[in-house]
């Protein structure tokens, strides 16, 4: 299996989009500051993520996702947390 994920750092409330073979590694990884691009900003909720049988599958998705099309997308998806969480001050 591979992963698309979306977690949200508790730091400064932006979310990340990413791909990985191994999720529960990678969120470790990016929770421990392993991953360069994120380790200023831990710690993370993972908040999203969907499951392919296909590497070029999930890639593609996490590269669409990074997109305006796919950031909206998101936020749509995710409206009822990201409404919850704004309206009571934690996110």
């Amino acid at each position: 299996m591979f992963y698309v994920y979306v977690i949200k750092s508790k730091k400064d409330n932006q979310l990340y989009v990413g791909a990985t073979s191994n999720l529960e590694k990678r969120f470790r990884e990016h929770n421990q500051g392993y991953v360069e691009s994120t380790k200023e900003r831990k710690p993370f909720d993972l908040i999203y993520y969907e499951a392919s049988l296909s590497k070029y599958d999930a890639y593609r998705r996490e590269k669409y996702l990074k997109t305006a099309y796919g950031k909206k997308y998101i936020k749509n998806r995710l409206r009822d947390y990201i409404d919850q969480n704004y309206s009571t001050g934690q996110g």
